[in-house]
């Protein structure tokens, strides 16, 4: 497919050099806000050969999402790098009590435009990692494309790290040898997704979500067990489809099974579209050169354009609180940002533009049982992830409650009957 409606233009090719990383990293300038896509696509040995040079800057802004792994730069926080995140993950935490870390509100479907030129963040320089050129000589940025492409086109300096160990994928993360300012061979792991086998109250949790799936319904995921364990119960469906921000191993299962064709999809029929790809080492080999996954920009994938035409779509997602009105929270323990919103305030939006269904699944408590997820109101200095008026089902292992068109008596009655039963007097 080709996205270009999507994106902004191509810049002007560009006079790409094969070099080492120190070359092309002296190209950075102080005070430059250099972004660094997330997870799988983290470019680990540029990142490592920016810390060692780091002596020649007096300040540097690395601007990232959800890192998997710890990063040499870290170490170092206003010694010269400060950070700013979108989705804050545990390796950042460091840097964010160092108070080196800035925290940007914004959902996955204003990455495209969030460091842009004439966005609020422009970026100066961004560090990704590529595939090898295929046999048509394209590059790929394998696992990642969300906002990423954007900045590629934009951005006045795109230094790439080449990766054989990277899986080719298509879409929009295919791009031109002119389209990078240098080029640095250097093979690296490909980050992991590890996950573990969901257990009994993951798996309980899940046969509510796939219950609500239905034949020829396309799908949205988040990242986790429950999501995996869902995945995992559909095979006796049929034409499944997947629209979504993220893919990981589950999705192996649903082609294996043959419950994922797409043939029902509204857009982009018998393709696997998401902008994410996060797995084992085994996905990614699945995913490598595999024309049947579509990676595109977060452009296209969240817009609410996009979802609107989806007739039988169903999103999930998780959160840490939702309370008797339908408030959620998923991304903060009281003021402490543990995550970030990501797509689910775009997805919840999208999928019930059509009568779709958007779900949030939760065990019922959290800290081993001690705190209820269910809440009166949000903790003080918590953060509201999507408002009540997106809230559609909440599921936990008690049961669901259905809250879209319903009054505020209703829904927090709907949400009571799914609390742990421990704490279902504390909100009558």
């Amino acid at each position: 497919m080709n996205f270009d409606s999507y994106l902004p233009p191509r810049s002007a090719p560009r006079p790409t050099r094969d070099g080492t990383a120190d070359q092309a990293l002296r190209q950075i300038p102080d005070g430059a806000r250099v972004v660094v896509p997330p997870m799988s696509a983290t470019p680990l040995a540029l990142l490592a050969a920016l810390d060692d040079l780091r002596d020649g800057w007096t300040d540097i802004e690395i601007a990232t999402g959800n890192l998997f792994t710890h990063v040499p730069p870290l170490d170092h926080p206003n010694e010269p790098f400060r950070f700013s995140t979108y989705q804050t993950s545990g390796p950042l935490r460091d840097v964010d009590a160092a108070g080196a870390l800035q925290h940007i509100p914004a959902t996955y479907a204003q990455l495209p435009t969030l460091f842009r030129p004439t966005g609020p963040l422009p970026a100066d320089a961004i560090l990704i990692q590529v595939s090898e050129p295929g046999p048509e000589g394209m590059y790929s940025l394998g696992t990642s494309v969300g906002g990423i492409v954007d900045v590629v086109r934009t951005a006045p300096l795109v230094i790439a790290q080449v990766n054989p160990n990277l899986p080719y994928t298509f879409g929009a993360a295919e791009l031109r040898r002119e389209e990078f300012d240098w080029l640095v061979p250097f093979p690296s792991d490909v980050l992991e997704l590890r996950r573990s086998e969901p257990g009994a109250l993951e798996r309980e949790i899940a046969a509510s979500v796939a219950n609500l799936v239905t034949d020829g319904a396309t799908l949205q995921f988040g990242i986790g067990g429950v999501p995996e364990a869902i995945m995992g119960m559909l095979g006796d469906r049929s034409d499944l489809g997947i629209h979504s921000g993220l893919i990981s191993d589950g999705v192996m299962g649903m082609v294996e099974s043959g419950a994922l064709t797409g043939s029902q999809k509204a857009t982009a029929p018998e393709l696997i579209i998401t902008t994410e790809a996060a797995g084992s080492a085994e996905f990614f080999h699945w995913i490598d050169r595999n024309p049947a996954v579509c990676m595109a920009p977060a452009g296209y994938t969240h817009s609410l354009e996009i979802l609107a035409q989806q007739s039988n779509f169903v999103g999930i997602n998780s959160a840490v609180q939702v309370t008797l009105d339908g408030t959620i929270n998923a991304e903060s323990l009281g003021p402490r940002q543990i995550s970030g919103p990501g797509g689910q305030p775009d997805f919840a939006a999208g999928s019930m533009l059509n009568g779709g269904v958007s779900v949030v699944a939760m065990p019922a408590t959290a800290a081993r049982g001690k705190v209820s997820r269910i809440v009166r109101q949000l903790d003080p200095g918590a953060v509201v992830t999507t408002p009540r008026t997106l809230a559609d089902r909440i599921i936990t292992e008690y049961g669901q409650a259905e809250l879209a068109g319903r009054t505020l008596a209703a829904r927090a009655d709907a949400l009571r009957a799914i609390a742990h039963p421990d704490f279902r007097h504390e909100l009558a």
